[in-house]
């Protein structure tokens, strides 16, 4: 019998969960479980409903169990950057995680920057300056609800917070730490003297660990529901990017004689390389360094992705026109062109 891992793989449209069955030389990847995801509003705000994903991850958990059994190895998730989840010291979640594209960020970089300048900020964090860094939201959270960070012990990034949901574990996993333009690229560890300039808890960023790392065991509770064992909850590329371009099958890894596009609500262009790039010219670029596997860093840009198309489809969908990908595709190819 294969031996089989258990991958959760969250993106900002839908999730699955996907069982990876190694036989010592090929691996097959069998989708379990799917699920729509989308951010929504509570109020004025625009959040993430964890509750309802953590439910179809136990439902997906479930279904691998029935069917897999005995020779589930490990599970690891992987999601998109920047948004967090904040637990207060009784690990009782303190609101609902807002989503990035929330308003709540606007103006907030301009902000910051009167504080500390835009290249002094990137030198500590190697990152391009998008308004929804964790960074921006942070200023924004202790701006908007000051007690709420008061009152958190421990910031725990989307995939850490699914992991903590599974054994507990209260880390932040290297790869999507860096998405957060609050982790140093030289130390690999949390800028904590950029943080303390403006006045965030340090106290609340956990340890940061690579991908790969063993986190623990599923906890009793999940385990007995989902009818598993207490299998092994390891940690992947946590960064949804950093976890396709693991994927690239080259022999150059960290050598930037090859690139990649990574395609999904956003796309990704870019190369890899052993050590961040912190140049002015990078900086002018607006380029960034994310974290990769093996100690790696990504350098690249972001890019327009198929945000609109699933825009376009939810809209459609709305109003009762439903509408795949594929036939949204033939559509559009069979549409006039637009002319300026």
């Amino acid at each position: 019998m294969p031996n089989t891992y258990l991958a959760i793989d969250l993106g900002a449209e839908s999730g699955r969960l996907v069982a990876g069955l190694w036989n010592g030389k090929t691996i097959r990847l069998e989708e379990i479980h799917r699920f729509p995801n989308g951010p929504v509003y509570l109020g004025d705000s625009l959040r993430w409903d964890v509750v309802r994903l953590w439910a179809e991850i136990q439902n997906g958990l479930s279904l691998a169990a029935r069917k897999y059994g005995p020779g589930i190895v490990s599970v690891g998730a992987d999601t998109w950057g920047v948004d967090y989840v904040l637990l207060d010291e009784r690990d009782e979640m303190l609101g609902q995680p807002f989503a990035y594209r929330d308003a709540r960020t606007n103006g907030m970089m301009e902000k910051a920057f009167r504080k500390v300048p835009r290249a002094k900020i990137f030198a500590q964090t190697g990152l391009q300056f998008m308004q929804f860094n964790t960074l921006f939201q942070l200023l924004a959270h202790k701006q908007g609800a000051p007690k709420m960070l008061e009152r958190a012990d421990a910031l725990l990034l989307m995939p850490d917070f699914i992991h903590w949901a599974l054994c507990g574990s209260r880390v932040v996993e290297f790869t999507n730490g860096t998405t957060t333009q609050c982790l140093h690229p030289l130390t690999r560890n949390w800028a904590t003297g950029l943080l303390k300039q403006f006045g965030l808890p340090t106290r609340i960023f956990p340890k940061v660990m690579p991908p790969g790392t063993r986190l623990g065991v599923l906890r009793p509770g999940v385990a007995e529901r989902t009818g598993l064992r207490k299998i092994n909850v390891v940690a992947p590329p946590t960064h949804d990017t950093a976890a396709a371009v693991a994927g690239v099958p080259t022999a150059h890894t960290g050598k930037a004689n090859w690139a990649y596009l990574s395609s999904g609500t956003w796309s990704l262009m870019g190369v890899e390389i052993q050590k961040a790039s912190l140049s002015a010219r990078t900086q002018a670029l607006n380029l960034t360094n994310e974290g990769g596997l093996d100690g790696t860093y990504r350098l690249l840009k972001n890019i327009m992705g198929l945000w609109l198309v699933q825009q376009c489809k939810r809209a459609f969908d709305a109003r009762g026109r439903k509408y795949d990908y594929g036939q949204l595709a033939r559509m559009a190819d069979r549409a006039p062109a637009l002319r300026s």
